[in-house]
């Protein structure tokens, strides 16, 4: 499905079922994609992860229930999703600066109506991409699960956290000291950021990140993980500047400006790959050499 198509047929489905217990995952199904693409996608052209942009709508319509009608809180607030009224009211209260009760008596709330997708074109900025042919890819990294909501944030602290557990002893010119260091230096782990939409986390509106290294073979340490990726055509886009900032303004480029009415291409598999020089430089330099891989398939 066009892109831009899926975005608007998924808002028209979320509309449709605002009364109804829908996540993530049940709406990228409604438009035949992965959550992981759908959900990214989602959010870089509307600005709001599709938990949020649901959130909001009901929100809103819980609203305006409570403005023009007579009904009780409790009632409204089990139609629109929530377990308790307490809840309802904290979500509420956050959302709109006034509580129910205060709405019912006329007091402020926040609008938030449907979107309508259209897109801009803006020129001045070529995007440098190649398509090529990989043969298969076979990775093992350290593996955590992160929500679409708060990923951009919370992805760097994940590498901070494994490079001062597992890479400050080997960077600093010391044998390793256990089985997870080996690895590590053995597999060249830190090359490759993998992020991964399968298993249980992809019905629940996460995805698994993967820091990984392209596997040599032999034991794979307790607590790591493996993946493999088939031989398929990939897009390829350099990127320079330093990271993750230069990564995460390219990732944002290719959902805004590259899949949105691709003539030739679309997305295929359940995965893709931040690549990371690990050679040249420092990940802070103006100049610093990173790419992004995506499996796709010609229409």
């Amino acid at each position: 499905m066009e892109w831009l198509t899926a975005i608007r047929k998924s808002i028209g489905y979320i509309e449709e079922h605002l009364n109804s217990h829908i996540s993530a995952q049940d709406v990228a199904e409604q438009v035949y994609m992965s959550p992981l693409y759908f959900q990214r996608g989602f959010q870089v052209m509307t600005g709001y992860s599709v938990s949020e942009y649901i959130r909001n709508r009901k929100l809103y319509l819980a609203a305006l229930e409570l403005k023009n009608g007579n009904r009780k809180v409790i009632d409204i607030a089990f139609d629109y999703g929530y377990d308790t009224p307490e809840s309802f009211t904290k979500a509420f209260v956050r959302f709109h600066g006034n509580s129910p009760i205060q709405v019912k008596q006329g007091g402020y709330f926040k609008t938030f109506l449907p979107l309508n997708i259209n897109i801009t074109v803006q020129g001045g900025n070529i995007m440098n991409y190649k398509i090529t042919r990989m043969f298969g890819l076979k990775v093992i990294g350290f593996a955590k699960e992160f929500s679409f909501d708060t990923a951009y944030d919370e992805i760097p602290k994940f590498w901070d956290e494994i490079c001062e557990k597992y890479a400050a002893n080997v960077y600093a010119g010391n044998q390793p000291a256990n089985e997870y260091e080996k690895a590590l230096i053995d597999n060249c782990i830190g090359e490759y950021g993998i992020c991964i939409d399968e298993g249980k986390a992809a019905g629940e509106g996460k995805f698994t990140y993967l820091i990984a290294g392209k596997y040599t073979g032999g034991e794979i340490p307790e607590g790591m993980m493996q993946y493999e990726f088939s031989a398929g055509e990939w897009a390829v886009f350099d990127c320079v500047g330093p990271v993750p900032e230069a990564l995460q303004s390219l990732n944002t480029q290719i959902f805004k400006e590259w899949l949105p009415g691709n003539p030739d291409y679309e997305i295929s598999g359940n995965a893709n790959v931040e690549w990371y020089d690990c050679v040249n430089g420092e990940k802070t330099d103006p100049d610093y050499h990173s790419a992004i891989w995506i499996p796709v398939k010609r229409k």
